[in-house]
Protein backbone atom coordinates (compact mmCIF):
# COMPACT_ATOMS: atom_id res chain seq x y z
CA UNK A 1 0.00 0.00 0.00
CA UNK A 2 1.54 3.29 -1.10
CA UNK A 3 1.67 6.40 1.03
CA UNK A 4 -1.02 8.24 -0.96
CA UNK A 5 -3.59 5.46 -0.50
CA UNK A 6 -2.84 5.01 3.19
CA UNK A 7 -3.24 8.78 3.68
CA UNK A 8 -6.66 8.69 2.00
CA UNK A 9 -7.75 5.76 4.19
CA UNK A 10 -6.58 7.49 7.37
CA UNK A 11 -8.31 10.73 6.34
CA UNK A 12 -11.51 8.82 5.60
CA UNK A 13 -11.42 7.13 9.03
CA UNK A 14 -10.98 10.51 10.72
CA UNK A 15 -13.93 11.92 8.78
CA UNK A 16 -16.08 8.95 9.82
CA UNK A 17 -15.13 9.32 13.49
CA UNK A 18 -15.84 13.07 13.38
CA UNK A 19 -19.16 12.37 11.67
CA UNK A 20 -20.12 9.90 14.40
CA UNK A 21 -19.50 12.55 17.08
CA UNK A 22 -21.58 15.12 15.17
CA UNK A 23 -24.35 12.54 14.60
CA UNK A 24 -24.52 11.67 18.31
CA UNK A 25 -24.77 15.35 19.24
CA UNK A 26 -27.39 15.99 16.55
CA UNK A 27 -29.45 12.99 17.70
CA UNK A 28 -29.41 14.13 21.34
CA UNK A 29 -30.33 17.71 20.45
CA UNK A 30 -33.08 16.72 18.02
CA UNK A 31 -34.56 14.18 20.42
CA UNK A 32 -34.71 16.66 23.29
CA UNK A 33 -36.06 19.47 21.11
CA UNK A 34 -38.65 17.25 19.36
CA UNK A 35 -39.91 16.05 22.73
CA UNK A 36 -39.65 19.42 24.46
CA UNK A 37 -40.81 22.11 22.03
CA UNK A 38 -44.36 20.69 21.66
CA UNK A 39 -44.49 20.44 25.45
CA UNK A 40 -43.56 24.13 25.74
CA UNK A 41 -46.46 25.13 23.49
CA UNK A 42 -48.78 22.71 25.28
CA UNK A 43 -47.91 24.41 28.57
CA UNK A 44 -48.61 27.89 27.23
CA UNK A 45 -45.61 28.79 25.06
CA UNK A 46 -43.98 32.01 26.26
CA UNK A 47 -46.13 31.93 29.39
CA UNK A 48 -44.38 28.70 30.38
CA UNK A 49 -41.04 30.55 30.39
CA UNK A 50 -42.23 33.73 32.06
CA UNK A 51 -44.39 32.40 34.93
CA UNK A 52 -43.31 30.87 38.23
CA UNK A 53 -43.70 27.20 39.04
CA UNK A 54 -46.60 25.92 41.10
CA UNK A 55 -46.35 22.77 43.26
CA UNK A 56 -50.01 21.93 42.60
CA UNK A 57 -50.48 22.77 38.93
CA UNK A 58 -46.88 22.75 37.68
CA UNK A 59 -46.80 26.29 36.35
CA UNK A 60 -43.77 27.66 34.51
CA UNK A 61 -40.01 27.80 34.92
CA UNK A 62 -39.27 31.55 35.12
CA UNK A 63 -37.65 31.48 38.57
CA UNK A 64 -35.60 28.33 37.87
CA UNK A 65 -34.34 29.77 34.58
CA UNK A 66 -33.36 33.04 36.25
CA UNK A 67 -31.62 31.13 39.06
CA UNK A 68 -29.61 29.11 36.53
CA UNK A 69 -28.41 32.24 34.71
CA UNK A 70 -27.72 34.11 37.96
CA UNK A 71 -25.77 31.20 39.44
CA UNK A 72 -23.72 30.94 36.24
CA UNK A 73 -22.85 34.65 36.37
CA UNK A 74 -21.86 34.52 40.07
CA UNK A 75 -19.79 31.37 39.49
CA UNK A 76 -17.92 32.95 36.57
CA UNK A 77 -17.26 36.12 38.59
CA UNK A 78 -15.58 33.96 41.25
CA UNK A 79 -13.87 31.31 39.10
CA UNK A 80 -12.56 33.29 36.09
CA UNK A 81 -10.11 35.52 38.07
CA UNK A 82 -8.89 32.48 40.06
CA UNK A 83 -8.35 30.37 36.94
CA UNK A 84 -6.65 33.25 35.12
CA UNK A 85 -4.25 33.80 37.99
CA UNK A 86 -3.45 30.10 38.37
CA UNK A 87 -3.12 29.62 34.60
CA UNK A 88 -0.77 32.59 34.20
CA UNK A 89 1.34 31.36 37.11
CA UNK A 90 1.62 27.81 35.76
CA UNK A 91 2.32 28.98 32.21
CA UNK A 92 4.62 31.96 32.73
CA UNK A 93 6.16 31.76 36.20
CA UNK A 94 6.15 28.21 37.51
CA UNK A 95 9.38 26.29 37.73
CA UNK A 96 8.53 22.85 36.33
CA UNK A 97 10.82 21.15 38.89
CA UNK A 98 9.52 23.09 41.88
CA UNK A 99 7.58 21.27 44.60
CA UNK A 100 5.12 24.16 44.63
CA UNK A 101 4.32 23.61 40.95
CA UNK A 102 3.98 19.87 41.55
CA UNK A 103 1.62 20.49 44.45
CA UNK A 104 -0.55 22.87 42.41
CA UNK A 105 -0.74 20.43 39.48
CA UNK A 106 -1.59 17.53 41.80
CA UNK A 107 -4.35 19.59 43.42
CA UNK A 108 -5.80 20.41 39.99
CA UNK A 109 -5.73 16.75 38.94
CA UNK A 110 -7.41 15.61 42.15
CA UNK A 111 -10.09 18.30 41.92
CA UNK A 112 -10.81 17.46 38.28
CA UNK A 113 -11.41 13.80 39.15
CA UNK A 114 -13.93 14.47 41.94
CA UNK A 115 -17.53 13.46 41.10
CA UNK A 116 -20.01 16.32 41.24
CA UNK A 117 -21.98 14.60 44.01
CA UNK A 118 -18.84 14.60 46.19
CA UNK A 119 -18.33 18.30 45.47
CA UNK A 120 -21.95 18.88 46.47
CA UNK A 121 -21.52 17.04 49.78
CA UNK A 122 -18.28 18.94 50.42
CA UNK A 123 -20.09 22.21 49.67
CA UNK A 124 -22.88 21.31 52.07
CA UNK A 125 -20.47 20.46 54.89
CA UNK A 126 -18.21 23.49 54.39
CA UNK A 127 -20.24 26.32 52.86
CA UNK A 128 -23.76 25.46 54.03
CA UNK A 129 -23.00 24.17 57.55
CA UNK A 130 -19.48 25.25 58.56
CA UNK A 131 -19.59 28.77 57.07
CA UNK A 132 -23.32 28.98 57.90
CA UNK A 133 -24.27 30.27 54.45
CA UNK A 134 -27.24 27.90 54.32
CA UNK A 135 -28.80 26.66 51.11
CA UNK A 136 -28.12 29.71 48.99
CA UNK A 137 -26.93 31.09 45.67
CA UNK A 138 -23.52 31.82 47.20
CA UNK A 139 -23.09 28.27 48.53
CA UNK A 140 -24.00 26.88 45.11
CA UNK A 141 -21.64 29.26 43.30
CA UNK A 142 -18.73 28.37 45.61
CA UNK A 143 -19.37 24.63 45.14
CA UNK A 144 -19.53 25.10 41.36
CA UNK A 145 -16.27 27.05 41.51
CA UNK A 146 -14.58 24.06 43.17
CA UNK A 147 -16.13 21.81 40.51
CA UNK A 148 -15.22 24.10 37.61
CA UNK A 149 -11.82 25.52 38.56
CA UNK A 150 -9.58 22.64 37.34
CA UNK A 151 -11.02 22.67 33.79
CA UNK A 152 -10.76 26.44 33.47
CA UNK A 153 -7.22 26.58 34.91
CA UNK A 154 -5.99 23.89 32.54
CA UNK A 155 -7.60 25.65 29.61
CA UNK A 156 -6.03 29.01 30.49
CA UNK A 157 -2.61 27.41 30.92
CA UNK A 158 -2.81 25.52 27.60
CA UNK A 159 -4.10 28.61 25.76
CA UNK A 160 -1.18 30.68 27.08
CA UNK A 161 1.38 27.96 26.31
CA UNK A 162 0.08 27.78 22.72
CA UNK A 163 1.28 31.35 22.08
CA UNK A 164 4.68 31.28 20.29
CA UNK A 165 7.73 31.95 22.46
CA UNK A 166 8.77 34.59 19.94
CA UNK A 167 6.01 36.89 21.22
CA UNK A 168 7.32 36.58 24.77
CA UNK A 169 10.84 37.34 23.62
CA UNK A 170 9.58 40.31 21.62
CA UNK A 171 7.85 41.79 24.64
CA UNK A 172 10.91 41.35 26.83
CA UNK A 173 13.12 42.83 24.09
CA UNK A 174 10.94 45.95 24.07
CA UNK A 175 11.68 46.46 27.77
CA UNK A 176 8.44 45.09 29.17
CA UNK A 177 8.51 43.15 32.41
CA UNK A 178 7.45 39.52 32.50
CA UNK A 179 4.12 40.52 34.04
CA UNK A 180 3.51 43.24 31.44
CA UNK A 181 4.37 40.82 28.64
CA UNK A 182 1.96 38.23 30.01
CA UNK A 183 -0.89 40.72 30.48
CA UNK A 184 -0.49 42.93 27.41
CA UNK A 185 0.87 40.53 24.79
CA UNK A 186 0.32 36.88 25.71
CA UNK A 187 -3.12 37.10 27.34
CA UNK A 188 -4.83 39.06 24.50
CA UNK A 189 -3.50 36.58 21.94
CA UNK A 190 -4.87 33.68 24.01
CA UNK A 191 -8.39 35.16 24.38
CA UNK A 192 -10.08 32.85 21.80
CA UNK A 193 -8.80 29.71 23.55
CA UNK A 194 -9.73 31.07 26.97
CA UNK A 195 -13.23 32.00 25.74
CA UNK A 196 -13.65 28.44 24.44
CA UNK A 197 -12.71 27.09 27.86
CA UNK A 198 -15.15 29.44 29.59
CA UNK A 199 -17.91 28.29 27.21
CA UNK A 200 -17.20 24.61 27.90
CA UNK A 201 -17.11 25.10 31.66
CA UNK A 202 -20.21 27.31 31.56
CA UNK A 203 -22.16 24.54 29.85
CA UNK A 204 -21.21 22.23 32.70
CA UNK A 205 -22.26 24.83 35.27
CA UNK A 206 -25.57 25.58 33.56
CA UNK A 207 -26.55 21.92 33.44
CA UNK A 208 -25.18 20.81 36.82
CA UNK A 209 -27.65 19.38 39.30
CA UNK A 210 -25.92 17.04 41.77
CA UNK A 211 -23.63 19.67 43.30
CA UNK A 212 -26.50 22.18 43.62
CA UNK A 213 -29.00 19.87 45.31
CA UNK A 214 -26.88 20.00 48.48
CA UNK A 215 -25.78 23.65 48.27
CA UNK A 216 -28.24 25.91 46.43
CA UNK A 217 -31.22 23.85 47.56
CA UNK A 218 -34.36 22.41 45.97
CA UNK A 219 -36.78 25.20 46.90
CA UNK A 220 -37.39 28.83 46.04
CA UNK A 221 -38.57 31.68 48.24
CA UNK A 222 -41.20 34.01 46.77
CA UNK A 223 -39.31 36.58 44.69
CA UNK A 224 -40.31 40.24 44.48
CA UNK A 225 -39.09 41.31 41.04
CA UNK A 226 -39.33 44.98 42.02
CA UNK A 227 -37.04 44.54 45.02
CA UNK A 228 -33.45 45.01 43.87
CA UNK A 229 -31.90 45.19 47.33
CA UNK A 230 -29.35 42.33 47.29
CA UNK A 231 -29.49 42.03 51.10
CA UNK A 232 -33.21 41.16 51.05
CA UNK A 233 -34.10 37.46 50.76
CA UNK A 234 -37.02 38.29 48.46
CA UNK A 235 -34.75 40.11 46.00
CA UNK A 236 -33.77 38.23 42.81
CA UNK A 237 -30.20 39.51 43.36
CA UNK A 238 -29.87 38.07 46.87
CA UNK A 239 -26.90 35.75 47.29
CA UNK A 240 -28.31 34.23 50.47
CA UNK A 241 -31.67 32.89 49.28
CA UNK A 242 -32.19 29.23 48.27
CA UNK A 243 -32.24 28.84 44.50
CA UNK A 244 -33.58 25.82 42.65
CA UNK A 245 -32.04 25.82 39.17
CA UNK A 246 -33.54 24.50 35.97
CA UNK A 247 -31.43 21.32 36.05
CA UNK A 248 -32.43 20.61 39.66
CA UNK A 249 -36.07 21.31 38.77
CA UNK A 250 -35.89 18.75 35.93
CA UNK A 251 -34.35 16.21 38.31
CA UNK A 252 -37.03 16.85 40.94
CA UNK A 253 -39.85 16.49 38.40
CA UNK A 254 -38.53 13.14 37.21
CA UNK A 255 -37.87 11.73 40.68
CA UNK A 256 -40.38 13.37 43.00
CA UNK A 257 -42.99 14.92 40.69
CA UNK A 258 -46.55 13.94 41.60
CA UNK A 259 -48.53 16.29 39.34
CA UNK A 260 -49.99 14.93 36.11
CA UNK A 261 -48.03 17.34 33.90
CA UNK A 262 -44.62 16.55 35.45
CA UNK A 263 -43.30 14.79 32.33
CA UNK A 264 -44.49 17.60 30.06
CA UNK A 265 -42.88 20.26 32.23
CA UNK A 266 -39.67 18.22 32.42
CA UNK A 267 -39.52 17.84 28.62
CA UNK A 268 -40.21 21.53 28.07
CA UNK A 269 -37.66 22.60 30.67
CA UNK A 270 -35.04 20.31 29.09
CA UNK A 271 -35.63 21.93 25.70
CA UNK A 272 -35.34 25.42 27.21
CA UNK A 273 -32.11 24.39 28.97
CA UNK A 274 -30.60 23.12 25.70
CA UNK A 275 -31.68 26.23 23.77
CA UNK A 276 -30.16 28.57 26.37
CA UNK A 277 -26.88 26.62 26.39
CA UNK A 278 -26.70 26.90 22.59
CA UNK A 279 -27.51 30.61 22.68
CA UNK A 280 -24.91 31.19 25.39
CA UNK A 281 -22.26 29.31 23.39
CA UNK A 282 -22.97 31.26 20.20
CA UNK A 283 -23.12 34.57 22.04
CA UNK A 284 -19.91 33.92 23.97
CA UNK A 285 -18.05 32.99 20.79
CA UNK A 286 -19.29 36.13 19.02
CA UNK A 287 -18.29 38.48 21.83
CA UNK A 288 -15.04 36.55 22.36
CA UNK A 289 -14.03 37.14 18.75
CA UNK A 290 -14.95 40.83 19.02
CA UNK A 291 -12.89 41.19 22.20
CA UNK A 292 -9.95 39.36 20.60
CA UNK A 293 -9.99 41.66 17.56
CA UNK A 294 -10.12 44.73 19.75
CA UNK A 295 -7.30 43.58 22.05
CA UNK A 296 -5.07 42.59 19.14
CA UNK A 297 -6.03 45.65 17.04
CA UNK A 298 -7.60 43.43 14.39
CA UNK A 299 -10.05 44.69 11.80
Amino acid sequence: MNAKRSNKIATGVLYVLSGIIVAILAFLLLYILIQGIPAIFAMGGLKFITTASNPLTGGGIAVQLFNSIYLLIVTLIISVPLSLGAGIYLSEYANQKSWITGTVRSAIEVLSSLPSIVVGLFGMLIFVLQFKLGFSVLSGALALTVFNLPLMTRNVEESLRAIPTMQREGGLALGLSKWETAIHIILPAAVPGIITGVILSSGRVFGEAAALIYTAGQTNLPINWTNWNPMSLTSPLSLFRPAETLAVHIWALNTEGTISTAQQISAGASAVLIIFVLLFNLGARFFGNRIHKRLTSGN
